[in-house]
């Protein structure tokens, strides 16, 4: 809603196109909305390029993770670009010379340099290096250096006093060819994306000028900082000051003596090797935002469906075709537990892709050919999540195995945990579950578990009960039943559960789902309903500041967890097709590194 500050200024600026046409409106002022929207999509470029070239590891400055507090801290990033918009539609309206301005002058782009080279970069050296004394520093200034590891973002997440400040800095140029007639359209707006370049760039985290550029024109260095000058400047606070043109460290004796080294140590700095990849996928066509490369506040929090993301359908639809014409899997997280290097790998196809005959093939494909790809890159394990192990599918990973026999990666598609997670769900006292929807391996698994400690299990379709039956060991089979009308305060579900068996369930019942989607929360009353299978993980688990799909904070799924276990334990076998691992083994590791069960939603 903060949007709407504008909007007074954008219907007038309408209302004079509507009224006068548009040779005789003032297209300076018309132009500021397409510029701030332009802006917005420019800083949100370099948010997706940094972050998934982050979670490749490739060229990365400062080799640490961000949590969610950073995030939270950098969530208002367009509100500089918002209070720019209004201050320009202040100076189309009353700055002198600042109303119908052409379109191009060669002598205001030529002003607005000098000017920026001049006073803008030497203003700005010395009000940084006055923010970075104590007084200042702790007021203002500190809450941009709270962020060690920067994002492309980081560059605008200043106080409003700050803001203001930066706003009246960079806006010297702007004012002086106003004042002086030589302003120009194309030339403020250069400037604003100059500006905005520079900032991202030196922000990103990753190191991306290349070395023969400097080679070809030498005095460069002294005229353009690189992303790994500033990163200096983040972590050791007192050197590095300038803004975009490193000079005046050069002249003031501030340059950080490493800047030479840390940027060709960046520059070498190749892709490491992965211990554990995860395969997910696209779920819903929102879904793309929510991927820690899109959107970032939204990717950090639990997804959920938004009025205003229905108004990108446009976008939403391009992106599915994009996506579903790149032919690989693209790498979409990247964390570390315990020296463990955790990738997170996305098949480019959605939910409702799976469901298509036609699709299948295609889709085995781009996983077989992410295994192997991970195989090579010296991955021990590979774990499947969401639909990327459907039994239809490829036999929950079987398929891979008996393709490649020599495959040295595990192929996980934890079903295990998954089961382990469903049983230890279930409150202490209960001696009696319901199991209702598509049964699966990890519903078999959940069954013949709870069998076994002798809690009674009423299934509610006959079919499945009746394959299931006949596996049971004799001693246990008696607490295997069938039943329509059986009650109980835990039920069981999974997939394909509608609305009408919910309301069959008495008031107060726990519905705990063994799916690895999320049911639909039909009932109202007292009822409750868990997670899907999943744990909280714990904090030597970093660089965790996204949501996994439709789960809270810090929260993955067992399918998840149970790839980075088998790496930790040094598990050598695969968990596929048939295959379920010892439950409680694997529930133990769990516990014992620190992996918790969620709370009840």
């Amino acid at each position: 809603m903060q949007y709407v500050l504008v909007a007074p200024w954008v219907v007038h600026g309408w209302y004079e196109v509507a009224t006068k046409g548009w040779r005789e409106a003032d297209l300076g002022y018309v132009a500021i909305l397409p510029s701030m929207l332009l802006r917005m999509l420019h800083n949100q470029a370099w948010i997706t390029a940094a972050r998934l070239q982050n979670a490749r590891g490739r060229r990365q400055i400062v080799r640490r993770g961000i949590e969610f507090d950073q995030v939270d801290r950098e969530r208002n990033w367009d509100d500089q670009i918002i209070l720019s918009a209004i201050l320009l539609y202040f100076g189309a309206l009353y700055m002198p010379g600042g109303q119908y301005l052409p379109v191009w002058r060669t002598d205001g782009m030529v002003l607005i340099t000098l000017l920026h080279v001049g006073p803008v970069e030497f203003l700005y050296y010395w009000f940084h290096r006055a923010l970075h004394h104590h007084f200042l520093y702790t007021r203002y200034h500190s809450h941009h250096h709270a962020s060690i590891v920067t994002e492309p973002i980081t560059s605008v997440i200043h106080p409003f006093a700050e803001l203001v400040a930066y706003e009246l800095l960079f806006s010297i140029p702007l004012i002086a060819c106003a004042l002086t007639g030589t302003a120009s359209i194309i030339a403020f707006e250069l400037y604003v994306i100059y500006i905005d370049l520079m900032n991202n760039m030196g922000h990103c985290n990753f190191e991306l000028v290349p070395s023969w550029l400097f080679r070809w024109f030498p005095p460069l260095k002294y005229l353009m900082y690189t992303p790994s000058y500033h990163s200096l400047h983040h972590t050791q606070f007192r050197t590095n000051y300038s803004l975009f043109m490193p000079f005046y460290d050069y002249i003031y004796n501030t340059m950080d003596k490493s800047s030479d080294t840390v940027y060709e140590n960046s520059l070498k700095d190749k892709e490491k090797e992965v211990d554990v990849v995860h395969l997910t996928h696209l779920t819903s066509l929102h879904s793309i935002y929510h991927m820690r490369p899109g959107f970032a506040e939204y990717a950090s929090k639990p997804y959920a469906s938004k009025w205003y993301m229905r108004m990108m359908w446009p976008v939403s639809w391009l992106s599915m075709v994009l996506t579903w014409a790149y032919g690989s899997s693209f790498t979409v997280e990247r964390n570390v537990m315990k020296k463990i290097r955790i990738q997170s790998w996305a098949i480019p196809r959605y939910s409702f892709h799976y469901g298509l005959d036609w699709e299948k093939e295609a889709i085995n494909d781009l996983i077989e050919k992410a295994i192997c790809e991970a195989d090579k890159k010296g991955a021990k394990v590979v774990s499947l999540g969401l639909l990327n192990q459907a039994h239809t599918l490829n036999k929950s990973g079987e398929l891979y195995l008996l393709k490649y026999p020599k495959l040295r990666a595990r192929v996980v598609d934890g079903t295990s945990l998954a089961a382990a997670v469903v049983v230890n769900s279930i409150p202490q006292g209960i001696y009696q579950v319901i199991l209702a929807g598509n049964f699966s391996k990890v519903a078999h698994a959940v069954v013949q578990a709870l069998c076994k400690k002798n809690v009674k299990v009423i299934m509610t379709n006959k079919q499945d009960y009746h394959l299931l039956k006949p596996e049971m060991p004799e001693v246990v089979a008696d607490n295997l039943s069938f039943s329509k009308t059986g009650t109980s305060k835990v039920w069981l579900i999974g997939d394909g559960l509608d609305a009408a068996e919910q309301f069959r369930a008495q008031k107060g019942t726990v519905f705990i789902p063994y799916s690895q989607f999320p049911p639909k929360m039909v009932r109202k009353d007292s009822c409750s309903y868990s997670t899907t299978p999943a744990m909280a993980v714990p904090k030597a688990l970093q660089n965790v500041h996204s949501c996994e799909n439709w789960l809270p904070r810090r929260v993955m799924s067992a399918w998840r967890i149970a790839g980075i276990l088998h790496a930790l334990e040094g598990w050598n076998e695969n968990e596929c097709g048939d295959k379920v691992l010892d439950m409680e083994k694997v529930w133990s590791a769990a516990i014992m590194h620190g992996f918790c069960p969620v709370a009840q939603l």
